[in-house]
C-alpha cells in the first residue's frame, strides 16, 4: 500500500519493529548473525518491507535494537536496507550482564556502550537511545531512594560521560542519546518520568550542554505510579527545559494494540505537542508470546494478553501507526502542533 494520510507536520512517525519478537526476530545468535528468511533475506528487513506495503501512514524511521555482539556485515546490511527504503535508522543501544548503578560494573558497561557508540558512529546515526541507567529485570536489585538514588545517578553520569568521551561522540554524527526509563518490575529505581528526568539533567549539567535527552514512553508513564496529569506536568516541564526527547506510543500493561492504552497515549502524545520539543514519534508494539519477554509475562499477566482481534500483528502495528498519523496532523490542524 502506498501512504495514504499526508503529514501535516515535521514531526517523523516511525516504529520500533518488536511486533516480529526479540526471539527469531531482532537478536543474533550466538555468532552474531541475525535470522534470514529461506530466501535469505534478515528478517527485520522483511518486515519493515511488509510493514511499509501495509500502512496507509508514510513511515518515516526505524529505531533498531543495538547488540554489541551482532555481526558487523549483517548491521550493515539491515541499515543498508532501511536507507534503501528511506528510512532514517536509529540505534536503541542493548546493555546486558552489568549493573551502570554499580561502580564494580562501570567497565563492563562502559565497553559495551563505547562499542555500540562507535558503530553509530561508523554508520552516520543521528540519534542512539538506551536504558542503561539500569540493568533490567536484576533479582538483586532493590529500590534506591535518598542518597542511594542519588549516588546513583552520579555514578550513571559518570559511566555515560566516560562512554560519550571514549567513543568520540562529541563532533560526531550523534546529536542525541535519548536515555528511556522502564516500568516498576523491569527497573527498580528509574521507574518514573521524574525519575529518568533526574539523570538526564545531571548527566546534561556535567556535559555543559542539552545533549542527553528523555525517551518518554507512555506506556511506563502509564504504569510508573504517577497520575496522567503529573505525567502530563512534567512533560511540559522537561519540555521547557529542552530535554524531551523521543516518544513511544505503546500501550502500557500490554504492549499490544494501541486501543488498549486507556488513552494514555493521546493525552501524553498531546502534552508533548504542546511542549513544542517533540521531533520522533515512534510506534511500538511487543508480541505477546515473544520468548525472550516471558520474565515481562510473569511480571505482569496482563503483558501476555492477544490483544489482536484476528489480526496479523504486522496489521496490528500498521493500525498503531495510522492511529497516530491521524492524531499528529489533528494536534497540527488544531494548531496545538506547531512543527
Amino acid at each position: 500500500m502506498n501512504a495514504q494520510i499526508t503529514q501535516k507536520s515535521n514531526v517523523m512517525l516511525g516504529v520500533v519493529p518488536t511486533h516480529i519478537k526479540f526471539a527469531g526476530g531482532l537478536v543474533p545468535d550466538a555468532a552474531g548473525n541475525f535470522p534470514r528468511s529461506e530466501m535469505g533475506e534478515l528478517l527485520v528487513v522483511a518486515a519493515m518491507r511488509e510493514l511499509i506495503e501495509a500502512s496507509a501512514a508514510e513511515i518515516a524511521a526505524v529505531q533498531i535494537p543495538f547488540f554489541a555482539a551482532a555481526s558487523v556485515d549483517d548491521v550493515a546490511e539491515m541499515v543498508a536496507a532501511y536507507r534503501a527504503m528511506g528510512l532514517e535508522v536509529h540505534f536503541i543501544i542493548m546493555v546486558g550482564g552489568a549493573n551502570p548503578m554499580e561502580p564494580a560494573d562501570e567497565d563492563a558497561v562502559v565497553s559495551q556502550l563505547v562499542s555500540a557508540l562507535k558503530a553509530a558512529i561508523a554508520h552516520g546515526i543521528r540519534h542512539v537511545s538506551s536504558t542503561s541507567i539500569e540493568q533490567w529485570m536484576n533479582p538483586g536489585e532493590v529500590r534506591r531512594n535518598g542518597e542511594a538514588f542519588e549516588a546513583a545517578i552520579v555514578q550513571n553520569v559518570k559511566v555515560h560521560l566516560r562512554a560519550f568521551h571514549e567513543a568520540g561522540v562529541d563532533g560526531s554524527c550523534i546529536e542525541n542519546w535519548h536515555m528511556e526509563f522502564l516500568r516498576p518490575g523491569e527497573f527498580k529505581s528509574f521507574t518514573s518520568i521524574e525519575r529518568g528526568w533526574a539523570f538526564v539533567k545531571a548527566a546534561n549539567l556535567a556535559l555543559g550542554r542539552k545533549f542527553f535527552k528523555l525517551l518518554v514512553d507512555a506506556a511506563h508513564c502509564g504504569d510508573s505510579g504517577l497520575t496522567l496529569a503529573e505525567n502530563e506536568r512534567l512533560i511540559a516541564e522537561i519540555s521547557a527545559a529542552a530535554e524531551m526527547g523521543i516518544f513511544h506510543a505503546s500501550a502500557k500493561t500490554t504492549r499490544g494494540c494501541l486501543s488498549t492504552d486507556d488513552g494514555w497515549i493521546g493525552a501524553l502524545l498531546a502534552a508533548a505537542a504542546r511542549g513544542g520539543e517533540l521531533r520522533y514519534v515512534f510506534v511500538e508494539v511487543f508480541h505477546h508470546e515473544d520468548a525472550a519477554l516471558e520474565l515481562l509475562r510473569k511480571l505482569d499477566p496482563g503483558h501476555g494478553l492477544d490483544t489482536r482481534d484476528g489480526r496479523s500483528y504486522t496489521k496490528v502495528t500498521a493500525d498503531g501507526l495510522e492511529e497516530i498519523a491521524h492524531r499528529l496532523n489533528n494536534l497540527a490542524v488544531r494548531g496545538v502542533l506547531h512543527l
